[in-house]
């Protein structure tokens, strides 16, 4: 952050941009632009960053609940999260002072005022009673297109229905949760097929029980067109692509924004999540079972992927950029 507020000024000048699109997760980004008099429009790649008391905190796997208890427990996970994050307030706000800016005084004040997107349809977010006007939910935002050519034994698939499992490619080093999902898939009339995601070679895992097709990588988009059940680590892309293909899951969320991924696939009843710390073979292959058997997850699945085709993705948030920067001016969501 010190170092974007330092350089990326005369970077910006030098460059004649005119405009800035900026992740939530640069929260630094914003008063760049305000600095540079540059018009920026604010997006979520992540799970949206919006703080609201009635919503539980995006790094925490609470349940929503619209009871005064929740609120007061929201209220406390936000506190919380208000001290660990205060160095990155202190930073921003003090380079704010020195260029005569407004301070911040809530987190919220870093993202756009002409427009906010998000890639989750509205279907996949708790309610919300505090969201700007210009907030859009936009639905995924992903080009297949941009995807490396990955190799796949398909040869290898048995046509019995398929258990795709993937924990990512960053937080992706616990390969005991891979045992974990093999034991659980053992006894299952399915072919499990696990993705490594990078953190370890096939060969490093030989005796994961009942024998599943495992790859250091696969082809995701591909694979989940033939998948009856994700197990994911809740990452939003996957959950994403998931949900493009009404595929449900049964989350295993390991870090940042993946506890609030995770808890929405259940709120949703599109999934089941389990915590990584309460993970055991008995209570993923209960999960699994009942995804597999339960008819609701699959239609829940169905019911946010017509969501996401309604939503508009990539044209509609385009549409919505061009508009704020050409006008200067707020650009509102339907209602």
């Amino acid at each position: 952050m010190e170092v974007n507020l330092r350089d990326l000024p005369l970077l910006l000048k030098k460059e004649g941009v005119e405009a800035l699109i900026i992740d939530q997760v640069t929260p630094e980004g914003g008063t760049v632009a305000e600095f540079l008099d540059i018009p920026f429009v604010s997006c979520a790649c992540a799970l949206m960053f919006n703080r609201e008391i009635s919503v539980p905190p995006l790094n925490t796997s609470w349940n929503y609940s619209s009871t005064a208890w929740a609120n007061i427990r929201n209220w406390m996970g936000y506190q919380l999260l208000t001290r660990i994050t205060q160095p990155i307030t202190e930073i921003i706000n003090q380079q704010r002072l020195t260029w005569n800016l407004p301070l911040h005084s809530s987190p919220n004040d870093r993202y756009s005022q002409l427009a906010q997107l998000c890639q989750q349809p509205a279907e996949f977010e708790f309610p919300r009673q505090h969201l700007p006007a210009h907030f859009h939910f936009c639905g995924s935002l992903a080009n297949p297109a941009s995807r490396a050519v990955t190799s796949f034994p398909f040869e290898k698939l048995t046509g019995q229905p398929l258990i795709y499992a993937s924990m990512g490619t960053i937080q992706n080093r616990l390969l005991e949760v891979f045992q974990i999902i093999a034991e659980a898939c053992m006894d299952l009339d399915a072919q499990l097929v696990i993705s490594l995601g990078g953190a370890a070679t096939p060969e490093s895992l030989p005796n994961l029980a009942g024998s599943p097709l495992v790859v250091e990588y696969a082809p995701q988009l591909e694979l989940l067109k033939k998948t009856r059940l994700t197990i994911t680590h809740a990452g939003m892309n996957t959950t994403m692509e998931c949900l493009m293909n009404g595929v449900p899951m049964v989350a295993i969320p390991v870090a940042n924004d993946q506890p609030g991924v995770a808890s929405r696939i259940a709120w949703s009843g599109c999934g089941e999540s389990i915590p990584l710390k309460k993970l055991s073979v008995a209570k993923l292959k209960t999960a699994i079972q009942k995804v597999l058997t339960e008819d609701s997850y699959k239609q829940n699945a169905v019911r946010l992927q017509e969501a996401i085709q309604r939503a508009g993705g990539v044209s509609r948030a385009a549409d919505i950029i061009e508009q704020a920067i050409v006008t200067g001016k707020p650009v509102l969501a339907e209602k």
